[in-house]
């Protein structure tokens, strides 16, 4: 240590208090600093700390508000809040689920199908916690708002006629036993899922096709609506849908970009791709509609929009834009025939096309991945220079079988459980009034002239 100069105490009681201050500042400092210096805090880049903090912010943009209020203008005035109400507890509900227990099963180490409890309540994680050059708890805070759109996600399947306390146990079950496994299956370096070699950088399994089958499940177990394929079931709120569409749009690509998790080339490219296949989907659909029905509606523009993000998700870190063209076209044409004409024909109501959106959609993105990540198809490769272009197809085939399993099995034990314990539909009275009134006790709208 070196030595410094200071006063004797005597002397110190004697100077003035301004004096006294100094001198037992510098004391202090001489003694302690070196005890801090042996424990420096990592140096994180503050770029990508930066990138990766708004990432976080665009992706819970893209619940709340924006699948709220797409979600809200699809429905029938009288359940618009019971759409808001739902997307916000889901937030809430999810973010503690999330870094209680959540966190620790989907990305700590333990088989290949889910991780351990070693870090149940963030359990050693500090302010210096490195996630690979930027602090782990934004990759935690990334992580958690997928973890929020997931289940929030599947309520538009049942929208309009469950009870909210059967939608938020299902969700507690569901996230537990699917959204987990499915992530650590996926995402971890260890997962079941890299047996067969499998690209899903933003989450075509994870998210998209583990909600949809999921709502596709639920939609079964509820029931019709009262007055599907009798009644017209309209949008209540085309402008809602509009903006709530766009801001999926912006918020998208904190989902793709982000998950490159820095700022580099690969998300760079991850941004480009989803913006081309989200215009391609757009054109298509109206096109597809101007052929078929003679207009062009905002709603189907909307849907398309999504339709093309959905399916750009797993292939976003890995297609280039030739892909992102293909990527974007064959969904929508495939999500319009589901959305629109299958829903019908096999008459089961899944009020707002997740399935047909979010699972057909995810389902295409995530087998052309493993056509378009090859650099002979625009891409910047495919997982290793060995594998083929029909094995990358097969292993990514396999991994949408597996998700649309599992999810299944998953929703068909979390809603038999919310069954038999609160019950899943609300009554008919119930259903006819709205549940904005019988659930929630408020209105969306005032009767300006009541």
């Amino acid at each position: 240590m070196n030595s410094i100069h200071c006063e004797p105490i005597s002397n110190m009681n004697q100077s003035s208090p301004l004096k006294r201050a100094a001198t037992t500042a510098a004391l202090l400092a001489a003694t302690t600093l070196p005890l801090f210096a042996q424990e420096e805090a990592p140096a994180f880049d503050t770029g990508n700390t930066a990138f990766m903090f708004i990432c976080s912010v665009l992706v819970l943009l893209m619940t709340l508000p924006g699948l709220a209020l797409f979600y809200g203008g699809l429905v029938r005035s009288k359940n618009t809040l019971s759409i808001l109400v739902q997307c916000l507890a889901m937030a809430g509900v999810m973010s503690l689920l999330w870094v209680i227990y959540g966190y620790s099963f989907a990305t700590t180490d333990s088989n290949p199908f889910i991780g351990g409890a070693s870090k149940v309540m963030l359990k050693g994680v500090t302010p210096d916690s490195d996630a690979g050059g930027y602090p782990e708890t934004i990759f935690i805070m990334f992580q958690m708002t997928f973890a929020i759109i997931t289940p929030a996600l599947i309520i538009g399947a049942f929208a309009e006629r469950i009870k909210f306390g059967a939608v938020m146990l299902f969700s507690i079950i569901w996230f537990t036993i699917s959204y987990l496994p499915i992530w650590h299956m996926a995402w971890h370096p260890e997962g079941f899922f890299h047996n067969f070699h499998v690209l899903d950088f933003a989450g075509g399994t994870v998210v998209h096709i583990n909600a949809a089958v999921a709502g596709l499940v639920g939609c079964l177990m509820v029931g019709p609506r009262k007055g599907f394929q009798k009644v017209q079931l309209t949008p209540h709120n085309v402008p809602l849908v509009i903006i709530g569409a766009s801001l999926l749009w912006v918020g998208w690509f904190g989902f793709n970009a982000g998950s490159a998790v820095e700022a580099n080339g690969t998300s760079g490219m991850a941004m480009l791709v989803t913006q081309v296949a989200c215009a391609t989907a757009v054109v298509v659909w109206m096109v597809i509609e101007k052929v078929l029905t003679g207009v062009v509606t905002a709603v189907g523009a909307a849907t398309g929009a999504v339709a093309g993000l959905v399916a750009i998700t797993p292939a976003s870190g890995t297609a280039g834009v030739p892909g992102a063209l293909c990527i974007g076209a064959v969904s929508a044409l495939l999500c319009y025939v589901f959305a629109i004409k299958m829903k019908h024909k096999f008459g089961y109501d899944d009020s707002l096309d997740v399935f047909g959106v979010h699972g057909i959609g995810g389902i295409v993105g995530a087998i052309l991945t493993g056509v378009f990540c090859f650099e002979s198809m625009g891409g910047s490769g495919a997982y290793n220079d060995t594998i083929t272009m029909g094995y990358q197809v097969w292993g990514q085939t396999v991994s949408v079988l597996i998700t649309i399993a599992w999810s299944g099995v998953a929703a068909l034990i979390a809603f038999g459980i919310a069954k038999v314990t609160v019950g899943l539909r609300v009554d008919e009275k119930s259903e006819e009034s709205g549940l904005d009134q019988t659930a929630h006790g408020e209105s969306a709208y005032t009767d300006l002239q009541g």
